[in-house]
């Protein structure tokens, strides 16, 4: 999805006085404009944790166990939206925005109970979370960290190996069952959570190479907010992976 060639015909004319073919401006994706949509997702979503976290929480200060219907809900209904939009990147003028705001509702209801649990957590996985996406951001401007192909290859494998993992596990745990150690709060768990939480890191790596390519392709404009939903989709599950870890290390 991410190595993707955007397409060119639909940000081109051509120019019957030279005929030469060239890009045009109004209709292709622009890094600003990137940013900008970017900036849109995440206020949609902070709108809509913020509702979600206020309905987990009673007026005593105790979880409402109600609200899990907003975690639940939030959950199924990114997944499906964020589906729709791989496969409709077209439509994701419409369908990004919902899925910040449907994404914002479970990342409310998680952050609640983590906040819960351990008071003081959400703040610092937002810091971590937002001062990674900065730390990156500047090492790939500045040639750091460099998108090559064995580069892209091996953040592929380890995400699809991680994600996998959760697979097998989240069926397991229908079962009553659960990989041991991993999820525990010991050496091996913490490490494997370091582990995902690097791998999601260097995903934000090939999401700014992947809008890089397509404001010098003259990609679509609509591109930018599929761009802006890609990185939305890294900063998620970045900011869940810091939850766990730092929960892990609490614990």
């Amino acid at each position: 999805m991410r190595s993707g060639n955007p397409a060119l015909k639909e940000s081109t004319f051509l120019d019957l006085g030279t005929g030469s073919v060239v890009r045009g401006a109004a209709d292709a994706m622009t890094l600003n404009g990137t940013v900008n949509k970017t900036a849109i997702l995440l206020i949609l979503s902070c709108i809509s944790a913020a509702f979600a976290w206020s309905q987990m929480i009673d007026a005593s200060g105790n979880l409402n166990p109600g609200g899990s219907m907003y975690m639940l809900g939030g959950a199924i209904g990114g997944f499906v939206l964020a589906m729709v939009t791989v496969f409709k990147k077209e439509w994701s003028p419409i369908t990004a925005p919902l899925y910040a705001l449907v994404e914002g509702l479970f990342l409310g209801a998680v952050s609640a109970v983590f906040e819960a649990k351990y008071q003081g957590i959400v703040l610092q996985a937002v810091m971590a979370t937002m001062g990674t996406m900065g730390g990156l951001l500047l090492a790939y401007r500045s040639g750091l960290i460099k998108a090559t192909e064995n580069f892209k290859l091996g953040v592929f494998a380890a995400t699809a190996g991680i994600a996998l993992l959760y697979l097998v596990s989240m069926v397991m745990g229908f079962f009553g069952k659960s990989i041991p150690m991993i999820h525990d709060s010991g050496m091996i768990g913490i490490g494997f959570s370091v582990f995902v939480v690097i791998i999601a890191a260097l995903n934000l790596v090939l999401d700014f190479d992947f809008i890089e390519n397509g404001v010098e392709r003259g990609a679509p404009k609509y591109m930018e907010w599929y761009g802006a939903f890609g990185l939305m989709v890294t900063l998620v599950w970045l900011y869940i992976e810091f939850l766990r870890l730092l929960g892990k290390l609490r614990n």
